[in-house]
């Protein structure tokens, strides 16, 4: 079967091999998106006359048939296919003859992959808006069942003031709601349609654009031509940028657990199943899942930064380059999603030891505590503070409970006030809620069932 650009010359192995690469393995999961994205296409030629009645039924037959395969994981995409742009045109040329070879009237396949990429980048978004709500949900739980569990808060590692667990939990509660506002943010720039914008400069047939966005859910059209074109590796990195916020985040978490979970410390117990152990130490249980969780939020910190090299410096229009932001960008978005999965699996099963939490309590963490009532009976602070500094044997250990009910102003120990966090939840879950509905609505109506795009 021909390559889309097949003309009547054959390419050299050796460069065929090399310009490839790894597309034809990436695109098995832009199958789906790109039979979407062209059954809108093909709809559209038909509104305006390309299409008959006959081929675009017979076309969408053939690209339902296509997702049907995929799903049951029959239907490969050969090296000299390049990729599943051409095995789905190739294959619809076979099941329905001259229709086949019409589907890529006024497209090019760099509207085609931006359009197949956009609806998979959409569809993932959710899903991971989804998973990283879940955690929060877990987070905040967490925040909500200790929050009255004492915990030393520490600065430079050292003791520092009386905290709890609840504060710590909800901190990162707090913290992954705002980085997931970024994703949303990144989900509303993503909501625009690239199709109709052919090789960067349109093509002198009357597309509707605005149709195509319509059928794939798309709010509304990427406007300039030439900016979709030069937008491919852009939208990508806004995507993994916002993901990188994410594991950022959980690095920390990671390392807080694994810190705190030390023996020497014992303020947290990951389970055994989290754990995997020693080859020769018959004793260890290794947090070696947290430890991941640092190394491979570094990973995806640099497929977005491999994306912006890749494009830093292409001049306006498409340029092969843009090939080699697919594989990052596929693979960044994959572990951050798993690394949202497995903290929170971790969250829902570590346990905590107050016990050991509040005899971790030691009389110069309420040094600054002592330093302030002074204060507040009339000594300038500083005083007290010199006071308090130089005689730090006289500070007494109270009830590490009292080092939380003391603090009452907004969002400290003893005044977490998360119901503001739980509406924030609740909103974002609604948000995601009612966007995924809509945009799954239509494109369950294009092939005439429930179709799973991210996979």
């Amino acid at each position: 079967m021909a390559k889309l650009w097949q003309k009547d010359y054959s390419l050299n192995r050796l460069m065929e091999d090399f310009t490839v690469g790894s597309d034809y393995i990436l695109d098995q999961k832009l199958v789906t998106a790109d039979c979407l994205a062209s059954t809108a296409h093909g709809m559209m030629l038909h509104r305006i006359g390309i299409l008959s009645d006959k081929e675009i039924k017979a076309l969408k037959e053939g690209l339902k048939k296509i997702v049907l395969l995929k799903q049951e994981g029959k239907f490969p995409i050969r090296r000299e296919d390049e990729d599943c742009h051409t095995a789905i045109e190739n294959f619809l040329t076979g099941e329905t003859g001259e229709a086949g070879k019409k589907i890529h009237t006024g497209r090019s396949r760099n509207d085609q992959v931006i359009a197949a990429l956009r609806v998979w980048s959409r569809d993932f978004l959710y899903t991971f808006s989804e998973a990283l709500l879940a955690l929060i949900d877990s987070l905040f739980r967490f925040a909500e069942i200790h929050k009255a569990t004492p915990m030393p808060g520490r600065t430079h590692m050292q003791i520092a003031m009386p905290s709890s667990v609840g504060l710590w939990a909800g901190s990162f509660a707090e913290e992954l709601l705002d980085d997931l506002s970024l994703v949303v943010r990144v989900q509303e720039i993503l909501d625009q349609s690239p199709l109709g914008s052919a090789a960067s400069y349109g093509v002198p047939l009357p597309l509707d654009r605005e149709y195509v966005a319509e059928l794939l859910g798309f709010s509304r059209i990427q406007n300039n031509v030439l900016y979709v074109n030069n937008s491919r590796g852009k939208f990508e990195s806004f995507v993994l940028d916002s993901l990188d916020h994410v594991v950022l985040s959980l690095s920390k978490i990671a390392q807080d657990l694994i810190l705190f979970s030390l023996p020497e410390f014992g303020y947290f117990t990951l389970p055994p199943e989290l754990c995997s152990g020693s080859s020769i130490m018959p004793q260890k249980k290794n947090p070696d899942g947290l430890e991941l969780m640092r190394a491979k939020s570094a990973a995806v910190s640099s497929y977005a930064a491999e994306i912006k090299n890749i494009i830093r410096s292409l001049p306006t229009g498409y340029n092969r380059d843009f090939q080699e932001t697919k594989e990052p960008f596929l693979k960044g978005c994959d572990l951050a999603l798993q690394c949202v999965r497995i903290m929170n699996l971790t969250v829902e099963k570590v346990q905590v030891h107050k016990d050991n939490l509040e005899n971790a309590f030691t009389p110069e963490i309420f040094a600054t505590d002592e330093a302030l009532e002074q204060a507040a009976a009339g000594k300038s602070f500083r005083d007290a503070y010199r006071k308090v500094g130089t005689s730090l044997s006289e500070v007494k250990l109270r009830d590490p409970e009292e080092g939380i009910t003391s603090r009452t102003s907004t969002g400290t120990a003893g005044n977490l006030a998360l119901d503001s966090m739980k509406e924030r939840i609740a909103g974002f879950k609604q948000f995601e809620d009612s966007q995924r509905s809509a945009a799954g609505k239509k494109l369950d109506s294009l092939l005439g069932f429930h179709v799973r795009v991210y996979e």
